[in-house]
């Protein structure tokens, strides 16, 4: 089954192509810079036609008709989507209703379906939602405490997001470990950042919420603020809802703290002897490490601590600093491995350590791809 992934952002559409059963992509590749000054690339449909090209040119394809299914990575799908499903007019009506729980992301999706269908009109098209694998959390992991009618009647509740990925990692780390009720603590950190305590495969708990907000500091969002601050910024200040917003989403985080979203601009920075770019990175490890000892306090003890995301796996003095001193968890660094281990999933805890540090590479393409080929098996046995 020759299927076609497209995870698109705001600004950029990355995209796999998959022969399935086969799990190596034939080809990879990423269009960027979409709409922005500058850029031959002013929307989504002209980005899907860079990649209709480049299949073609590849000699992958031979046209669209070559195209059997395209999976779609859509970041919210509220309640009702709980699992890969193939999209149909009532789907992509009831992704359009979720647009005010995710506006940037999933509108941008919505619109890559529409143009996905154009485009590769004999191909099935099908979203996988990033909020499908918090599904599991219990009642008492995603109920706020205000009243049941705010939940009912609005949505208010935890939904959790990089699901995709903290899936694809923690199905590495059980096989890796040889443990399928393996207790993990998924840390998927990149511009955007969450935690997920994972049990048996199962996702228990979680870092963001109702949005992409809270739990820890990321790029240009400043993770979990007392709500009282916002009453105040508004009430006292008088800011605007927007205003408060803008600074919170965009405008706060790294970015906020040191001057730049990028926390290898943060380390040159500290480096140079930027006071709050050190303590920029100093409360962004402090954060990750709280949600260590409360994950672990969650899942009655850890197997394994997971890094993984372009930060995760690839910053080698980050890791160390969330790992310093969490000794009484049986969490035990090794600096060396730390600086020359390397691979698709590899251990970076010293040898005898009771808890596993593993850094995992996240493939959410193939993650999609595997959830999209599972979901029409049963189609090709006829």
């Amino acid at each position: 089954m020759k299927i076609l992934v497209i995870n698109s952002g705001s600004s950029s559409l990355k995209y796999q192509f998959f022969n399935m059963p086969a799990t190596d992509p034939l080809t990879t590749g990423l269009v960027e810079r979409i709409g922005l000054p500058g850029s031959t690339v002013t929307n989504h449909g002209e980005a899907l036609k860079e990649v209709l090209n480049a299949l073609s040119a590849k000699g992958i394809i031979h046209g669209p008709d070559d195209v059997d299914l395209v999976g779609h990575r859509v970041v919210h799908g509220g309640e009702k989507f709980c699992r890969a499903t193939e999209i149909t007019p009532e789907v992509k009506e009831q992704i359009k209703a979720l647009f005010s729980l995710a506006p940037l992301h999933n509108q941008v999706s919505y619109t890559c379906i529409e143009v996905a269908e154009h485009t590769f009109p004999k191909a099935k098209q099908v979203a996988v939602f990033d909020t499908a694998f918090h599904h599991t959390l219990p009642d008492y992991a995603y109920r706020y405490a205000i009243p049941k009618s705010y939940y009912e009647d609005y949505g208010v509740r935890v939904y959790g997001f990089h699901g995709t990925s903290h899936k694809n990692v923690s199905k590495q780390a059980m096989a890796y470990l040889g443990n399928p009720d393996a207790r993990l603590i998924t840390l998927h950190l990149g511009n955007g950042c969450s935690v997920a305590a994972v049990k048996a495969g199962k996702s228990i708990e979680t870092s963001m919420g109702f949005g992409p907000l809270s739990g820890l500091v990321m790029g240009t969002r400043s993770g979990d603020i007392d709500p009282s601050v916002v009453f105040h910024l508004i009430d006292q200040e008088q800011f605007t809802v927007a205003q408060v917003s803008n600074l919170l989403n965009k405008g706060a985080g790294l970015l906020g703290m040191a001057g730049s979203n990028d926390l290898r601009d943060v380390h040159k920075l500290a480096d140079q002897g930027s006071k709050e770019a050190a303590l920029a990175l100093k409360l962004y490890a402090y954060r990750i490490k709280k949600f260590i000892g409360a994950y672990a306090a969650v899942l009655n003890g850890i197997d394994a601590v997971v890094f993984t995301g372009g930060v995760g796996e690839n910053d080698r003095v980050m890791r160390a600093m969330v790992c310093d001193a969490l000794e009484y968890l049986g969490i035990a660094f090794d600096e060396e491995q730390n600086k020359v281990a390397g691979g698709q999933i590899f251990e970076v805890n010293q040898p005898n350590a009771k808890v596993k540090i593993l850094v995992a590479k996240t493939n959410e393409e193939l993650e999609i791809a595997n959830e999209c080929f599972a979901l029409f098996q049963p189609d090709l046995s006829h």
